[in-house]
Parts: C-alpha cells; sequence; structure tokens
C-alpha cells in the first residue's frame, strides 16, 4: 500500500489522545486533526476541544459537500464539510469507509471528507476540492491531503455491480480492483482509487498526500462494520482552525 510523503503516526500521542495524527501537520500552527480510534467518543472530542463547535453531518454515503461560513443552525445532511472559519472542528464517522482530510495551507481552508464506494465513484473529493478552489483559488501545491484509517483492499469484498459502476465513471479499475475470492466479486482498494483522484485528476503531488495506513477490519482499537456488522461504533475523525 502507498504511503505518499512519508508520514509519521505519533504512536505515542495515539496511545494518549485515543487518535492518530501526522507529525508533520503538528508543524502547523493554526491547524488541529486526529483520526480517532474505537476509544474516542463524542464526549472526549466536546472535553478536548472545547474552544471548538464540533459540526457533524447526517451522513448519506452521497457526493454531497457543504461549506460552512458559520456554525449551522440545522441539520446538515451530506458527506463533506469545507470551512476557512476558525473555531469550528469538522467531523466525519467512519467504521471502513475512507475518512480524507484537505488543507489549503496558503489560505488557511480546511476539508473533511466521508469517502465509502458510493461517495468516492461519485469523486466526492473533486467536489471537495472545486469548492476550495472557488473559494480562494486554491492551487494544487498549496494542498495536502491526509487518509485516515480505513477498511484495506484485502478486506474489502464487493460485488461486479460496484466494478461496473466504477467503470462507467471512469475509473482505472485495472488499477483499484482485484478479483475476489467469490465468482463475480472483486476486493476494491478505497485508497488507491481516492489517491487517483487527487493525483490523476485534481493534479495534487504524491508528496503532498499523507496516510495513516492502517486496517479498519483487522486493527482491534477501530471499529469496523464489515467485522462487526451492526454492533460496530463510529470512529470520529476530526478537523479544524485554531
Amino acid at each position: 500500500m502507498i504511503c505518499a510523503g512519508d508520514p509519521v503516526i505519533r504512536k505515542d500521542m495515539a496511545a494518549e489522545k485515543r487518535y492518530y495524527q501526522i507529525e508533520s501537520w503538528l508543524k502547523i500552527p493554526w491547524l488541529v486533526h486526529g483520526f480517532g480510534q474505537a476509544g474516542f467518543d463524542w464526549d472526549n472530542l466536546v472535553e478536548e476541544f472545547s474552544s471548538f463547535f464540533p459540526v457533524e453531518m447526517k451522513q448519506q454515503h452521497s457526493e454531497q459537500v457543504i461549506f460552512l461560513e458559520s456554525r449551522p443552525e440545522n441539520e446538515i445532511k451530506g458527506d463533506g464539510l469545507v470551512t476557512g472559519t476558525r473555531g469550528l472542528l469538522l467531523v466525519v464517522k467512519t467504521a471502513d469507509c475512507l475518512p480524507v482530510f484537505l488543507v489549503d495551507r496558503t489560505n488557511q481552508l480546511v476539508a473533511a471528507v466521508h469517502c465509502g464506494w458510493r461517495g468516492t465513484k461519485e469523486k466526492i473529493l473533486l467536489r471537495a476540492l472545486e469548492i476550495m478552489r472557488k473559494k480562494s483559488r486554491s492551487s494544487e501545491a498549496e494542498l495536502w491531503a491526509g487518509f485516515g484509517p480505513a477498511i484495506e483492499q484485502r478486506c474489502y469484498e464487493v460485488g461486479r455491480e460496484v466494478f461496473e459502476q466504477f467503470r462507467q465513471n471512469g475509473f482505472r479499475v485495472e488499477e483499484i480492483f482485484q478479483p475476489g475470492e467469490k465468482t463475480g466479486h472483486f476486493y476494491l482498494d478505497l485508497r488507491k482509487a481516492n489517491l487517483l483522484l487527487l493525483t490523476d485528476e485534481a493534479g495534487l503531488s504524491e508528496r503532498n498526500i499523507f496516510q495513516v495506513d492502517l486496517c479498519t477490519r483487522c486493527r482491534s482499537e477501530l471499529f469496523s462494520y464489515r467485522r462487526d456488522r451492526d454492533n460496530a461504533g463510529r470512529l470520529l475523525n476530526f478537523i479544524g482552525l485554531k
């Protein structure tokens, strides 16, 4: 699995705070972020980041991305959030899907995106980047992306209908699918699919893409719907501007 940009997981920090961070991102003084473990719940989030207003969505496995200028007054439906407002903590919840953060280091914009197979197939990351570029004319060189824990290809078998939907939407299916154990099934690489969206279609350099490369299904400290089904909780992944 590709780990672009040579990211380093702060394991000592993860053990203490129950979320993973990308070490090089900790050098950005105005940024907070984390990919939550199973023991990190909403009460922990609110207590540790008491100076922030956490924003969550009613996630729908869609391509819908919302730009926030202030605290939302009503329920938000969608799968991606973008903001340049300080004090908002953008939250996406996952239990096998891929959480992705986007950071414009020059214009100080951030995004949190929920990338399941449906959102990935609809290229939700490109929608989030489009919004960021419209708001601040973000260039490829100014943008960083961070991928959190997700189900890895060897654990993620899907049916032919999923394969065909990706093929019809222009993905290089030979690079993101492998034959599955069952006839007519395939192993899907969510990471690679979103990596290709960022590099091939959005023009980001792999040097600016960082990954916490852990499989949710294989790691007991992470929630996995494929492993635990209806008993699975949801991991809290967050990013915001100080």
